[in-house]
């Protein structure tokens, strides 16, 4: 940010939260793995997210009523759902490749119990049957969307609102006005809240590593390491593909979004950064509807972090157990990972409980296994949600491109790495 002084600017405070946090966590573990540390961090969380439904709100409703031909909705609905389709299975096969060239789990000493894992296999059986999944869109009532968060509910019932205040016309004008004003005042919010990011940061991070140790980390750090491994070759290389082919540079992309990439980090949690990451696409050059439709939806049907993990995490499993996956199995587990994490949105664990899921399908021996991976989930969810978050983000401005809604001359002032403005946030709406 041009003019600011590099101590005001909110990366470089998170960089040292997330820092002084790892270190109070090491050093200091008997006073970090308290109940007040970790309040620092969920606390911030729980801030960001009583945003995202009335965020969702108006920035889909506004959208959508401002939009002429109705059509277009479902186009882009369509649209985005091929997009995330196609590379939810590269971020699957990503995993699967690496898993199979690395071999992390080969001479693996864990010995796995499945009491461990019951919960989250009952958990599974619970959220991934299609036709619940299906009517789970269909909230019980409007206010019990907002009230539980749930996003795609509250998207559902957004784009029906919507559709209304579309019918209506002039009639409502004074009401599209008023929500598109709420939406003004929301992202105000937001930027209040996002002076304590580095407060959340620090507890979030100390509260991991003094409850956690490092040793479960170090005892488990070829897994994490090739799962962060398969993370980056996906993000740079796939993405960094779809990006190129889009028109725009992935690194200053990432670049751009830094400080909601640091965000994540910090709290383990894509959603810590869904508002900011809305605004930001916007100023970046994507039409207000199309950010509207495509990063909430994408945040329930374009997981490329819990893909990649899903079937990282089956082979690591199916190594340490000694089991033998054929080729069928493999293929199998793509097939139905690409199921089972489109049902997980909304539900504490998701990665680890569309694992127990796709573990039970492909091959019921593997399901104890999960407990070799209790240890260092926690580590791997930080990794989950960028990747997700990145994944997102690319896919919100290739569906823009593609619909012929991105602004170019935005995107590519944005990107210019001398343009001081390139990170700012500042709410426009």
């Amino acid at each position: 940010m041009k003019g600011t002084p590099l101590h005001r600017q909110l990366y470089p405070q998170v960089i040292a939260a997330i820092a002084l946090g790892v270190l109070f966590g090491w050093l200091a573990p008997e006073y970090a793995d308290r109940d007040w540390v970790r309040a620092l961090g969920e606390g911030f969380v729980k801030l960001i997210k009583m945003t995202i439904a009335p965020i969702i709100f108006c920035t889909v409703t506004t959208g959508v009523a401002h939009i002429d031909d109705a059509k277009k909705v479902g186009r882009v609905g369509v649209k985005a759902l091929v997009y995330f389709e196609v590379v939810s299975t590269f971020a699957l096969a990503a995993g699967l490749i690496v898993a199979q060239i690395i071999r992390p789990g080969e001479g693996f000493p864990g010995r796995p119990d499945a009491a461990t894992v019951a919960q989250y296999a009952g958990k599974a059986a619970e959220h991934h049957n299609l036709l619940d999944f299906l009517l789970d869109l269909i909230p019980d009532t409007i206010i019990g969307a907002f009230a539980r968060g749930d996003i795609l509910q509250v998207l559902f019932f957004s784009v029906l609102f919507g559709f209304s205040l579309m019918a209506a016309g002039e009639r409502v004008h004074r009401l599209r006005a008023f929500i598109d004003d709420a939406g003004h005042a929301m992202f105000g919010v937001i930027g209040i809240i996002m002076k304590a990011a580095p407060i959340g940061a620090f507890g979030a991070m100390a509260y991991t590593v003094a409850h956690y140790g490092l040793d479960s980390l170090r005892s488990l750090a070829w897994l994490v390491g090739s799962f962060y491994l398969a993370s980056a070759l996906f993000v740079v290389g796939a993405l960094g593909v779809v990006a190129r082919l889009a028109g725009f540079n992935i690194l200053r992309f990432l670049a751009y979004i830094k400080d909601e990439l640091l965000i994540v980090l910090g709290t383990s949690s894509s959603e810590s950064a869904l508002p900011r990451l809305m605004e930001k696409l916007e100023q970046l050059g994507c039409s207000r509807s199309v950010v509207g439709l495509v990063v909430p939806a994408g945040y329930s049907f374009n997981l490329d972090g819990t893909n990649i993990y899903m079937t990282l995490a089956t082979v690591f499993i199916a190594q340490a157990l000694g089991v033998e996956l054929t080729g069928v199995q493999q293929f199998t587990i793509i097939g139905v990972a690409m199921l089972t994490s489109k049902g997980a949105s909304g539900v504490t664990g998701a990665g680890f409980i569309t694992l127990a899921a796709t573990l039970a399908a492909v091959d019921p021996r593997l399901a104890p296994g999960m407990a070799l991976l209790l240890g260092v989930d926690k580590f791997m969810s930080e990794c989950r949600a960028l990747t997700n978050i990145c994944g997102n983000g690319v896919a919100t401005i290739v569906v823009a491109a593609w619909e012929g809604e991105l602004d170019r001359e935005k995107l590519a002032e944005a990107l210019t790495p001398t343009q001081g403005r390139a990170n700012e946030f500042t709410p426009s709406r």
